[in-house]
């Protein structure tokens, strides 16, 4: 089974096309583990949040890739990469810890060139952070020196390019 894990920062269609591949195309995903930390503890985050939303996040794709559901592949709708360019973000570093958990086989870099949804987890709307954040979701891709799509354009187009990158990992 090969793993692919949507990355980019907020608002950029992740969790919507992970829902979307699972009814268009059957290809499972797991969820987002920080988005729910977040509704049950609140968004006051401290790198030790980010550490437990990092694990909690590993424990589930653990999870996913032992079951047995004869999916070619897995989404992941974040990993500890994300968790990563969070860290750095927020607190100006980031721990080697969380550049240290297995990779995906394949990345997708989702652009912020869509507009911009508040939904009460949400950190960095306005343009000029929500840039920085999305330099700092490919830093920490380049950093990990793995391999990445760009995934850019209008919700149609993300789509057609993920789907494109995905078929291609699996041939």
């Amino acid at each position: 089974m090969k793993t692919v894990c949507l990355h980019g920062a907020e608002s950029t269609g992740k969790s919507v096309l992970c829902e979307r591949l699972l009814v268009t195309r059957g290809w499972p995903f797991v969820p987002e583990y920080g988005r729910t930390y977040c509704e049950e503890n609140g968004i006051d985050l401290t790198m030790t949040d980010l550490l437990v939303i990092a694990e909690g996040q590993a424990r589930a794709n653990r999870r996913a890739l032992e079951d047995d559901d004869r999916s070619p592949v897995l989404l992941l709708d974040t990993d500890q990469l994300m968790t990563a360019a969070w860290a750095q973000m927020l607190f100006g570093e980031v721990p080697a810890q969380l550049l240290a958990y297995p990779k995906a086989d394949l990345y997708l870099l989702f652009e912020p060139d869509v507009p911009w949804q508040e939904d009460g987890t949400r950190f960095f709307g306005a343009d000029d952070a929500r840039g920085r954040f999305a330099a700092l979701a490919e830093e920490m891709l380049v950093r990990a020196a793995v391999p990445f799509v760009r995934i850019v354009g209008t919700w149609a187009e993300r789509e057609a390019k993920a789907v494109a990158a995905i078929e291609a990992l699996l041939a």
